[in-house]
């Protein structure tokens, strides 16, 4: 069943209860995150479960990135819990993380500028081998997988914007995830650069890979996310179908204003 069959409208947190096929992989529960007198996160809960997309959208300011440094290892929480395949991993420092299987890009790329293409997708690879001729076979089948097969022994400092997104793509996809967190990673690409992105993101969770996508290009979003959770001023607002959240009145207040998704 899909989607659109099981949700006829954008739901509340934190008890959202809509149909969903498939296992849970990913887990959010009750996060919390205060930094000094700011509270950046506050009482977030949301699900992710195999093969999904799911967009997560939210305005400036909203705790997007921050929570997933909470996720991803980058810092702790300071309540609640995150769950991977229902183990504990909030408190994990990031690499243990990325060995459990999450990923993540940034959303400012940062190659290796002194290595070439092939050593940068190889450091996603070393997560899980330290046999270098292993690493740069699993980086040659990401950068084919993402199109920059032909450069690899290029400097990765000499990419384009666009190149450089997919290698940081490669790069986390390297580290053979379960779920991987996208953070912006279409930010300041072509239109055809982000149709391409899109296909990526279909061929990965073609693959069984689920994807948390944090992402302002609302028309991407309603595009490829099966789901879409939102965020305001550090709390959950809403989570449903796209075309059901990009109605709720609260998100049209909060984030979408006057945004025509049929544009």
């Amino acid at each position: 069943m899909s989607a659109d069959e099981t949700t006829a409208q954008s739901v509340d947190d934190p008890d959202a209860d809509i149909e969903r096929e498939g296992e849970r992989i990913l887990s959010v529960e009750g996060v919390g995150k205060r930094f000094s007198g700011l509270q950046a996160l506050d009482d977030v809960d949301m699900t992710v479960n195999r093969g999904e997309i799911i967009g997560l959208i939210g305005p400036n300011g909203a705790g997007k990135t921050t929570l997933f440094n909470c996720i991803s290892g980058a810092f702790p929480p300071t309540s609640g819990t995150v769950r991977l395949d229902g183990e504990v991993i909030s408190g994990l420092p990031a690499h243990k993380v990325a060995r459990a299987g999450l990923a993540r890009t940034f959303q400012i790329t940062r190659p290796l500028e002194e290595l070439t293409v092939v050593e940068n997708a190889m450091v996603g690879a070393h997560i899980h081998t330290r046999r270098r001729s292993e690493a740069r076979e699993i980086a040659m089948e990401n950068l084919e997988f993402v199109g920059l097969a032909d450069k690899a022994d290029e400097e990765a400092g000499e990419l384009t914007v666009g190149a450089q997104k997919r290698l940081e793509l490669a790069r986390a996809v390297s580290t053979r995830p379960e779920i991987l967190l996208l953070d912006e990673i279409m930010a300041g690409l072509t239109p055809s650069e982000s149709k391409q992105m899109l296909d990526l993101f279909r061929q990965l969770r073609e693959r069984g890979t689920s994807l948390l996508i944090i992402e302002h290009d609302m028309k991407a979003i309603m595009n490829i996310s099966d789901y879409v959770k939102v965020l305001d001023q550090g709390k959950g607002i809403a989570f449903g179908a796209p075309e059901t959240v990009v109605e709720d009145d609260r998100v049209i207040e909060a984030y979408i204003g006057g945004f025509d998704v049929d544009a």
